[in-house]
């Protein structure tokens, strides 16, 4: 899958590069008032550019190592800010707001920000083509992601006398089914079945940009790894207060704001390269990245719970459930005739906004 092959717009990351003025301020903030809404307003926007360049990065270093392994790269490392989020919001014990952010993240990425790319490219151009079969693919691998969410809920529902450790078992041994699935989709459109992904939307990553040496694309990679991990402690640690100051729920800080900060910066790359007619790589961006949420963060975040002595579930709330299904299937839907126009790009934009005002007022 292809995730911020994009990163080569001039104009998209010199206003995302801006922001990187938050990451020193979010510190002072944090020595003068640890745990403050502003940290967790400033540390949100460090965690946007440092996304970007940990996009810019992967892409640069995967020019060196060759089509394959920079496939690989590209997508084990697209969603590295949103598990690097989770992963310190699960260390401090916050699951449903781990859940949530999941949650987020799926419906975020295939109603928001493919729906504001099918908008922003169909106002550019009357009608858009992408790649039938690629796209028919993602949304099989969402319709498995929604079913991997849909069968421990109903589990809940229907033998919770079975007791908390048989659920636990459950979600883990579902997320080993998702991990394997991920794998072989991971053989599937890098390997067995490229052609059908090389189409359309195979550009250069660094058209306009110089080519950054190994040496370098693998120090910015680390450094800025470290940072977005000190940046969500700092985001997470803030957040409870945070979410009482403003009057929001858990779930809704997750489900939104959490979800948002986290993929902002491939929002914006999804958006630039459908504004350039290019829809296969719109498309790919915002489904491969919630194929990744689905398939990959969310059973890494299961294993990893347990190395933290406090497992985590896949037990969703019935709301962020039918929330999933029915983008899910709203995206299958408007990816069947294989081309796209802005009117498309309005109704997913607003059924993202009526779940977000659904969420906002759903009872903590």
């Amino acid at each position: 899958m292809l995730t911020c092959a994009a990163m080569n717009s001039s104009f998209s990351m010199s206003w995302l590069d801006l922001l990187l003025v938050f990451v020193p301020v979010t510190v002072v903030l944090a020595f003068i008032q640890p745990g403050h809404l502003g940290v967790f307003i400033s540390a949100a926007l460090a965690i946007i550019p440092l996304a970007g360049l940990l996009g810019r990065a992967t892409e640069h270093l995967s020019a060196h190592v060759g089509a394959g392994i920079g496939g690989l790269l590209n997508a084990s490392l697209g969603n590295a800010a949103e598990l690097i989020i989770a992963l310190v919001a699960l260390r401090g014990g916050l699951h449903d707001v781990v859940k949530a952010s999941l949650t987020g993240s799926i419906i975020g990425n295939i109603l928001l920000v493919l729906g504001a790319s099918m908008l922003a490219g169909g106002l550019k151009h009357e009608r858009q083509k992408f790649n039938q079969t690629a796209a028919g693919m993602g949304a099989s691998l969402l319709l498995l992601a929604a079913v991997g969410l849909i069968i421990p809920a109903l589990f809940h529902l229907t033998a919770a006398d079975r007791g908390i450790a048989v659920e636990r078992e459950l979600s883990l041994e579902i997320s080993v089914v998702l991990f394997a699935i991920y794998v072989m989709s991971l053989v599937f459109s890098l390997r067995t079945h490229r052609h059908v992904y090389s189409g359309g939307g195979q550009e250069t990553s660094h058209v306009g940009e110089r080519l950054w040496s190994r040496g370098r694309a693998m120090t910015v990679l680390a450094t800025v790894t470290v940072l977005i991990a000190v940046m969500s402690e700092l985001l997470v640690g803030a957040l409870d207060h945070a979410a009482e100051t403003l009057g929001l729920t858990q779930i809704f800080v997750g489900v939104i704001l959490v979800a948002l900060v986290g993929n902002a910066a491939e929002h914006s790359t999804a958006v630039m390269v459908a504004m350039k007619n290019n829809m296969d790589l719109a498309l790919s961006i915002a489904v491969g990245s919630s194929i990744q949420i689905a398939l990959l963060v969310a059973p890494i975040l299961v294993f990893a719970s347990y190395l933290f002595g406090a497992p985590l579930d896949l037990i969703f709330t019935p709301f962020e459930v039918a929330a999933v299904t029915m983008s899910v299937l709203i995206v299958g839907f408007v990816s069947l005739d294989g081309e796209s126009h802005w009117m498309e790009g309005v109704m997913l934009v607003g059924v993202y906004m009526m779940l977000a005002i659904a969420f906002y007022f759903l009872p903590a």
